[in-house]
């Protein structure tokens, strides 16, 4: 071997070497590479599981809330319209009644009505036309009593029973209609602890 093949095959060994420790560090520094990308994935991956299993867990828990409130709102709802029911079908009862039964419970409905003045009652068409023959002069007994004194009207108010009370020019509403509503609290609360 000559001294030129002898130089040429020792720069060529020394660059086998270099060009080995140069691959070497580029396969090391290729595999941190890759080792620190799939960890980077991997934690990336549990994060979308993560942020997923929240935000189902959040839609679940808003789903049941809103089923939850629907169906309250359902049952209320339906409370509601059985209240009402029973409230119409008192008043019927109340219309219902025999005349002299009925004509009695507006005595009493006077009674706790009457002012100690001069006034007039007022009925709807049918009630005065029903009206019990004695029926002003135990009235008259009742406002007597409360410092007053009352005169059934001929005229009539289109309520559905009851009465009007005339004082000065200024109604006083006893109709049935007026004494549920004004009243209606009170009665809803009642027909509920009885129905539910």
């Amino acid at each position: 071997m000559t001294g030129l093949e002898k130089i040429t095959s020792e720069i060529k060994a020394e660059a086998d070497k270099s060009v080995a420790v140069i691959i070497d560090k580029a396969n090391a520094e290729a595999a941190s590479i890759i080792a620190g990308a799939e960890k980077e994935a991997a934690e990336a991956c549990d994060k979308v599981n993560h942020d997923v299993s929240v935000r189902l867990s959040a839609s679940k828990s808003t789903a049941e809330s809103a089923a939850a409130l629907r169906k309250r709102r359902l049952i209320l709802e339906e409370k509601q319209k059985l209240i009402g029911e029973v409230i119409e079908e008192a008043k019927n009862l109340i219309y219902a009644l025999p005349d002299s039964v009925y004509f009695d419970k507006i005595l009493k409905l006077a009674e706790r009505n009457v002012n100690p003045a001069a006034g007039t009652i007022i009925f709807n068409e049918k009630d005065l036309n029903r009206l019990p023959a004695d029926f002003e002069t135990k009235l008259n007994a009742i406002a007597v009593s409360k410092g007053g004194k009352l005169t059934v009207s001929k005229e009539t108010r289109p309520i559905d029973g009851g009465f009007i009370l005339l004082y000065e020019g200024i109604d006083q509403n006893c109709s049935i209609t007026s004494l549920f509503e004004t009243n209606i609290e009170a009665v809803q609360d009642k027909i509920q602890k009885l129905l539910f």
